[in-house]
């Protein structure tokens, strides 16, 4: 049925204009975003089908959030609809140097944190699909939510799909020992970790030499196919260097390091995983996957909103090695 099925939540994301801080602002740009509404937007982009589960609110946010996936092709059929819980919202504050970016969130008692084991039909859903995604922000929501994460992820293996997972730590939801405790049964169902430099040694406690090190003894330990670990250096804030390796087969493979002119950085970690996950899946290649999840990660720097708005002949340029004169 589908290439890629994400499960997970979004919210509806609030930026004041022009590098105001919150209480400045008058007015505030609104656009969803979450991560695995991210990826699953990034896969269609690239040309994969993807379907998007979650569940949300019967009213106007949640429509709201609903209507722009579907703009951009995401199969928005299985969301559960509610009348109890509300869209989480969150604010983004864009900062400059020495001034970081910020997020505030404001998304207790989210429809999605009230979901339920057996209220949505996994069966049915991954009957005919591929992949299935999600991340650790989504067991962290609550303890029903996380009881949810681990039947979808116990539903995909027994469909025979292949299945990510983005550890995606957020010190706002949960404490490094809850995150641990419910997280390390889960991966049990994990063929593909993706993670960032800090969060394995924050949940896992796993910390090494090099990051190379770290993947290869992710991989060892959890027994997954595949460890990617995003890499980012922070110049300024509107300037950073981004690249990723990946451990597979006994191999570390790495790529070229992108130098990024940053207009919105959010969402670039989902990118990389919309990008590998074509790579993996489109061309069965995790060197191609490392590569193609790279570039449209770099990419997704250059436009505001958590959505990657890259197309595959863009990132295929990267990947050829374009220039940055105008394309006329």
């Amino acid at each position: 049925m589908y290439d890629v099925v994400t499960f997970g939540e979004a919210m509806v994301r609030l930026s004041p204009p022009h590098f105001l801080r919150l209480e400045q602002a008058q007015s505030f740009d609104a656009q969803p975003g979450g991560a695995e509404l991210n990826v699953a937007v990034g896969v269609t982009r690239l040309g994969l089908k993807s379907g998007w589960v979650s569940r949300l609110p019967k009213n106007g946010m949640g429509y709201l959030i609903r209507n722009r996936a579907r703009e951009l092709g995401v199969d928005c059929s299985h969301i559960v609809w509610s009348d109890k819980g509300r869209a989480g919202i969150y604010f983004v504050e864009f900062g400059s140097s020495p001034r970081a970016s910020s997020v505030l969130y404001d998304r207790a008692g989210s429809a999605i944190s009230m979901v339920q084991p057996g209220e949505i039909d996994w069966g049915k859903i991954f009957t005919g699909s591929k992949h299935f995604h999600t991340s650790g922000i989504t067991p962290a929501l609550s303890g029903s939510a996380s009881e949810a994460t681990a039947e979808a992820l116990k539903a995909a293996k027994k469909a025979g799909c292949t299945v990510s997972y983005d550890l995606n730590y957020r010190k706002k939801l949960w404490t490094p020992a809850d995150a641990k405790k419910i997280q390390e049964p889960l991966m049990e169902n994990v063929d593909i970790l993706i993670t960032t430099e800090e969060d394995t040694n924050v949940v896992f406690g796993i910390k090494e030499k090099d990051y190379e090190t770290v993947a290869e003894k992710l991989a060892q330990t959890f027994k997954f196919k595949v460890v990617a670990i995003t890499l980012r250096e922070d110049l300024s804030v509107w300037r950073n260097n981004w690249t990723a390796i990946a451990y597979h087969d006994g191999k570390i493979i790495r790529d070229r390091k992108y130098e990024v002119e940053i207009v919105d950085r959010v969402g670039a970690g989902d990118s990389f995983t919309a990008g590998f996950l074509y790579g993996w899946l489109k061309l069965k290649d995790v060197e191609k996957g490392v590569q193609y999840g790279n570039a449209f990660a770099a990419l997704k720097h250059t436009t505001p909103g958590d959505f990657n708005w890259a197309t595959l002949d863009e990132v295929e340029a990267q990947l050829k090695g374009t220039g940055l004169r105008i394309s006329r």
